[in-house]
Parts: C-alpha cells; structure tokens; sequence
C-alpha cells in the first residue's frame, strides 16, 4: 500500500472508521474523472479543496492536488462539509494519491473530518 493511502486508511481507522480504497489506473485527479470511475454522479465525488494565504496545499495537507483526501491532513485544519453532500447516501473522496478513492457516507465524512457542515454551494 502507498505511504499516502496508508496515512489515509490509518487516518479514518484513528476516528474508528474502516475505509476500502479503490485504485484506478486511467486516474481520478478530477471530479468527473472520479464519477466516470467509480460510476456516480459528480455531486456524489468529495472535493478537497484547501484555502490558504501564503502557503502550499501540499505543504498543510502532505497531498498533491488531486489526491488530497478530507481528513489525515500533515497538521490541523479547520474542515468544512457542504451541507449539499448529506443529500446522497454514499460519497467518494481522495485516497491520498490521484488515482485512489474510497467510499464514505455523509456522516462518517462529516465524523472523520471533524468537519463543520454549512452551505458552500453557489446556487443560480
């Protein structure tokens, strides 16, 4: 197992939730690549998105961009969940590396994340 998917799976285990990753190799760097994948609509794919001022993603997360999961961050971050997600029972999120996901529900996101739930999406 790769060391990112190891600090992932350990990770979710840390928070007592037992994840399965998945691996494909045509790569699930974006969010429809990641639904064409696994088979599910893009609103179902976790996007990890990291906000910073004057820092680098993987340097607060330990992830390349495409492959940053929502939880096992290299240091504390504060996580926010769109409330959008609890609409579907299974999500898709980053396993660590750009062709790895796994299969979470909302509220295990929501419960390994220490996430706060609020509205991100922008609705027209």
């Amino acid at each position: 197992m790769h060391p990112n998917v190891a600090r992932v799976v350990d990770a979710a285990r840390a928070t007592g939730l037992e994840i399965t990753v998945e691996r494909f190799p045509a790569g699930t760097r974006t969010a429809e690549d990641a639904a064409r994948a696994v088979g599910c609509e893009v609103a179902q794919i976790v996007k990890s998105l990291v906000f910073v001022a004057g820092d680098e993603a993987r340097e607060a997360t330990g992830f390349a961009i495409g492959g940053v999961p929502p939880f096992g961050h290299a240091r504390a971050l504060t996580v926010l969940v769109d409330r959008d997600l609890e609409r579907h029972e299974r999500l898709w999120a980053a396993a660590g590396l750009p062709d790895a996901v796994f299969r979470i529900s909302p509220d295990d996101l929501r419960r390994a994340s220490g996430g706060r739930v609020i509205d991100l999406a922008v609705s027209s």
